[in-house]
């Protein structure tokens, strides 16, 4: 994972100020991925439909609101986009995800996580990529509770009060074309 931090360019002082601090906890702490931490890493991704420029948002009932799909690390687990790629899948149903337009990392943001389950509320230091998919209609729910929404980037992106995801939002639309 250094690596891929080494590559990635932020953009903006905030973005830069999440991934110093994302740095540190990579380079520092014991597991970067262990949940019980107050601040850790997740892999998320945005799930596009390249040809109609609609983008997929799962309703995160603890946080309340719609937000790309993802999640933390398994045991074991260390690549942040076979995380992406594995919580999509189970999150979406959708088999055929892919890096969209490639594998690299496409947002860094450290986000609030509300309590919830038994944890306090704390922080993930979220990697954030882009995967394509080109069947939208197989995209099933994991849960009644998690529900699914096919959108346009830019309706996504105005209807959204979340700065982080917005930004993710802003990023797709630029490579999309919208």
């Amino acid at each position: 994972m250094p690596a891929l931090l080494d590559r990635y360019r932020p953009l903006g002082t905030r973005e830069a100020a999440d991934l110093r601090r994302i740095r540190a906890l990579a380079d520092h702490a014991a597991d970067p991925w262990e949940r019980s931490s107050s601040l850790h890493l997740t892999a998320s991704a945005l799930v596009i439909h390249p040809p109609t420029g609609r983008v997929l948002l799962r309703w995160h009932s603890r946080q309340g609101e719609w937000l790309q799909v993802g999640g933390h690390a398994d045991p074991g687990e260390r690549d942040p986009l076979a995380i992406a790629l594995r919580e999509a899948e189970e999150e979406t149903g959708l088999a055929d995800l892919a890096p969209w337009p490639d594998g690299q990392l496409r947002h860094v943001s450290v986000v609030a996580a509300a309590a919830g389950r038994g944890e306090p509320a704390h922080e993930h230091a979220d990697l954030r990529f882009f995967l394509a998919t080109g069947e939208p209609g197989a995209a099933r729910a994991e849960s009644a509770r998690a529900p699914l929404h096919w959108m346009p980037a830019a309706e996504a992106h105005d209807r959204t009060p979340n700065a982080s995801l917005r930004e993710t939002l802003a990023r797709a639309r630029r490579l999309i074309g919208t």
